[in-house]
């Protein structure tokens, strides 16, 4: 999808990238398959204090109700519409099933209004359509793939995301996941073929400042222009160093790099290579 460079005549508009429409459906949303979105918490907790800072604000938003489990089987579904989802950085595609019935699914990479889908083990090798990685030839690429048969997708949701299928042995089917790293997962499992569309998104711009706050996200201010007892890399004449060893969060915690994943976590057996290449 063609990304849309805007004509400079304001500050704002010199620098905004936006992504172009084209096959994205301007109707309003199915109603029935959205909810309104309550409890907006900008970040604080059950007691209203902030445990996750630059959060708050933002447009207001309805939910659409996005089938991750693709559980209804044999029966063929047309594309009504690829659709905008302000809640996601996929967009979303709206199913019509031959028996009436409507949903929403993430929409792949090259499925536009009118394709046919399918969901099931029987289902044919065709993009869109929702598979058990056992009922898949090795090599396929994938998106939206279970980590627990029956649970919904968990992996490769974001827009222009991708797992390659690369390798099946006994019960497993080795997966290299959007980061690198390779992941045994059950070939019971569900993945939907292709990749997922909108695969521009990581190359828009927002333009402005204003334009984050739409989305929700709050200024956020760098530790090394506060005062020493604000943050550990506060304080100093001038533009001074850090003088640490590893830049800290404002709590003293060593953040750029420092892993935090528990090295007794069960689900390590699965993971047959780290993202880190080691």
């Amino acid at each position: 999808m063609a990304l849309k460079r805007h004509n400079p005549t304001t500050p704002g508009r010199r620098q905004l990238v936006t992504p172009g429409r084209a096959g994205v459906s301007k109707k309003k949303p199915e109603r029935s398959l959205t909810t309104g979105r309550r409890n907006k918490k900008a970040g604080r907790n059950t007691h209203g204090h902030v445990t996750v800072r630059h959060q708050g604000g933002g447009h207001k938003r309805r939910l659409r109700d996005v089938d991750f489990l693709r559980d209804k089987d044999g029966i063929p579904a047309t594309v009504a519409a690829i659709e905008y989802d302000p809640n996601r950085s996929a967009h979303i595609a709206l199913l019509f099933y031959a028996d009436g019935e409507k949903r929403y699914i993430v929409a792949p990479d090259g499925v536009g209004e009118g394709a046919k889908v399918m969901s099931g083990p029987a289902a044919p090798i065709r993009v869109g359509n929702c598979l058990p990685l056992e009922s898949m030839p090795v090599g396929t690429v994938v998106h939206c793939v279970e980590l627990t048969p029956g649970k919904g997708a968990q992996l490769a949701r974001s827009a222009g995301s991708e797992a390659q299928y690369v390798a099946r042995e006994g019960g497993y089917a080795l997966l290299k996941l959007p980061s690198g790293e390779m992941r045994m997962v059950d070939a019971r499992c569900r993945a939907t073929i292709g990749r997922v569309g909108n695969t521009e998104h990581s190359n828009l711009s927002m333009g402005k400042a204003g334009r984050n706050r739409w989305h929700g996200k709050r200024p956020a201010v760098r530790g090394s222009v506060m005062n020493p007892v604000d943050h550990p890399h506060g304080g100093g004449e001038g533009k001074a160093p850090i003088g640490m060893d590893s830049p800290r969060s404002p709590w003293g915690k060593k953040t750029l790099g420092l892993r935090t994943r528990k090295k007794s976590k069960p689900s390590n057996r699965f993971i047959v290579r780290r993202r880190y290449g080691r």
